[in-house]
């Protein structure tokens, strides 16, 4: 699962993952974390994402980072708006009011750019990660992210063995594993939604778990559960 993976998604056009309305899951949840209005919030893998516009909108400085320049271009496009574009080490950034989208590798973001972000929101991006990589994303992204940050992710949970990811399912006792260093992973909601994705059961799904885990800096020296 490479860079190449994505960018040719991209340029297919194949990207069901695409959501063409605000996740509803942000709207019930986001407002719960607390996160304070002028906030940076991370929102990595972005893809084109109507979330980051609901973000701004509470008032939150967002942080977009996507592979494509495809996704970010046509982000700015369909929104009708005009970024104004410069270039760091960091990659390719596009700036239009409250919204910011790199176009890099969230892999090379550094200490300094993520240590400024108090929110992060995670719809699609550790569910389209192999298990090799997760372990490295969540300890590269959480475990830099702001002393007090809160953030919202959101995974699936099905059957590994009767379909093959992306999007992977990322089991309970993972988040925790991961997380447990740096941050606490607490559950806020589970459900099934097999019945309103048709085309996963045509892939021979049984079973499909939308999971919704609210995430928190841990204090220093809180013990490793939660």
């Amino acid at each position: 699962m490479d860079a190449d993976f994505w960018l040719k998604r991209w340029q297919e056009g194949a990207t069901g993952f695409h959501m063409t309305r605000v996740t509803p899951l942000l709207a019930k949840f986001w407002p719960q974390l607390g996160v304070p209005a002028g906030s940076r919030v991370l929102v990595p893998l972005c893809g084109k994402s109507l979330d980051m516009v609901w973000l701004a909108s509470q008032g939150h400085d967002v942080l977009g980072v996507e592979l494509s320049p495809l996704a970010v271009e046509q982000f700015f496009t369909e929104q009708n708006l005009e970024p104004a574009v410069h270039e760091s080490p960091l990659g390719k950034h596009y700036v239009a009011g409250r919204i910011e989208i790199l176009c890099g590798d969230i892999f090379q973001l550094d200490e300094v750019t993520l240590a400024a972000c108090q929110g992060a929101y995670d719809r699609g991006a550790l569910v389209a990660l192999p298990p090799s990589m997760r372990a490295k994303y969540i300890d590269h992204v959480y475990g830099k992210l702001a002393d007090d940050y809160r953030g919202l992710l959101l995974t699936l949970e099905y059957n590994q063995d009767a379909m093959e990811g992306p999007p992977f399912s990322v089991e309970a006792a993972e988040i925790k594993q991961h997380f447990a260093s740096h941050s606490s992973a607490t559950l806020l909601a589970r459900m099934d939604i097999l019945e309103k994705e048709p085309k996963f059961a045509e892939r021979g799904l049984k079973s499909l778990d939308s999971v919704t885990w609210r995430l928190e800096r841990r204090a220093v020296g809180a013990a490793r559960n939660g």
